[in-house]
């Protein structure tokens, strides 16, 4: 599981910090129970015992990551918030001075927009929480067999041509900084 978020992390901004969502999201559907997480989950990895051992352990660091920030029940962890607030900072530098990501963005201004409206004054976050939640939805969607609409396919789609120049851009500054 570390080298999975590691190898995301690495490769894909918006794609780790969707994994670290499922994650929790995991965690909480065995309340935290770690012994269920160990059956249920960790036996079903078709990896020798040693293997299992060492994904428990991850998984018993990141519940015990949720428990110690208070999110055991609903939220995000704080490194997925900070990753998520410096896509953000990028994604307003870019509308300004990436002509190309401005147009991309404007596909999917629609979409953000419906969904503020639609949440009927909640905080959805910014606009590239509201851009990870609809992809993040519709991975939840497909998951659990729910119809999807046109609507949702497009408006993901949108979501994810922006996340996907904007994880282009972080990538490329997080070389030339090392």
């Amino acid at each position: 599981m570390k080298s999975i978020a590691e190898n995301k992390k690495s490769q894909n901004i918006a794609e780790y910090i969707i994994y670290l969502y499922q994650q929790e999201d995991l965690i909480r559907s065995f309340q935290g129970n770690l012994e269920e997480i160990r059956q249920y989950v960790v036996s079903h990895f078709p990896v020798e015992e040693k293997e299992k051992n060492i994904i428990f352990n991850w998984y018993q660091d990141f519940r015990n990551q949720m428990e110690k920030e208070g999110i055991i029940e609903k939220g995000h962890l704080e490194e997925g918030k900070k990753l998520v607030a410096e896509l953000s900072q990028l994604h307003w530098q870019l509308l300004k001075s990436d002509q190309t990501y401005f147009q991309t963005y404007q596909k999917a201004k629609p979409y953000i927009l419906q969904a503020v409206m639609e949440a009927d004054g909640k905080d959805l976050g910014n606009e590239i929480q509201i851009c990870l939640n609809g992809v993040y939805g519709l991975l939840l969607c497909r998951l659990l067999g729910k119809k999807v609409s046109d609507e949702q396919l497009k408006s993901a789609e949108a979501f994810g041509e922006v996340l996907s120049l904007l994880n282009l851009v972080y990538q490329q500054e997080k070389v030339s900084r090392n």
